[in-house]
């Protein structure tokens, strides 16, 4: 059980680096040319960050490492999982669409549960990238974070890849569906 501080115990942060190295080395062409005893280091060093990816993963996100800023020695994470997170779905958009329904109101909203977690919903643009790593979503969708404009008018924006194709569409904010969660990104 964690506590309150979030942070793993010892006994957990090695199962979920043995999982995170597991994947890591199962999918090589997401991130050509990394090693994983910098990653593992660099999360050893880092116990709230441990903890987040704890959280990506019991939620069904898979994380794995897409990508290293090199600029700020940072490695980046995407949930990897073949279908948007399990445990992130039938959720609104964000805690304004929640207060706004009268009936029917989801348990949650993804940008709420996003922040809760620690991570950042994926933008469209990171959304395509992951695209190009495989094929995601292809029997759900994803929120992504929707420029202020939008969610301004009321909407709100998911994406998902169909016909071999990466669609963005765009909802009103406070709709859920069982089909459609969010992705999240973690910079360690």
């Amino acid at each position: 059980m964690k506590n309150n501080k979030k942070q793993l115990s010892p006994e957990q942060c090695e199962e979920l680096l043995h999982v995170l190295k597991v994947r890591f080395e199962k999918n090589m062409n997401r991130h050509k040319g990394m090693e994983w005893a910098r990653v593992q280091t660099k999360l050893e060093a880092n116990a709230e960050k441990l903890w987040i990816l704890d959280e990506m993963e019991l939620t069904g996100g898979e994380p794995d490492v897409v990508g290293y800023d090199k600029k700020t020695d940072e490695y980046i994470f995407f949930d990897c999982s073949a279908e948007s997170p399990k445990g992130r779905r039938s959720v609104c958009y964000d805690h304004e669409a929640l207060e706004a329904r009268k009936e029917h109101k989801p348990e949650d909203s993804a940008v709420e549960m996003a922040r809760d977690m620690g991570i950042e919903l994926l933008t469209e643009e990171q959304y395509r990238e992951l695209q190009k790593l495989g094929k995601f979503d292809t029997k759900t969708s994803s929120w992504v974070k929707t420029p202020a404009d939008i969610r301004k008018l009321g909407g709100a924006i998911f994406c998902d890849r169909r016909y071999d194709t990466v669609f963005m569409y765009h909802n009103g904010a406070e709709s859920y569906y069982a089909a459609r969660g969010f992705r999240g990104s973690l910079r360690a």
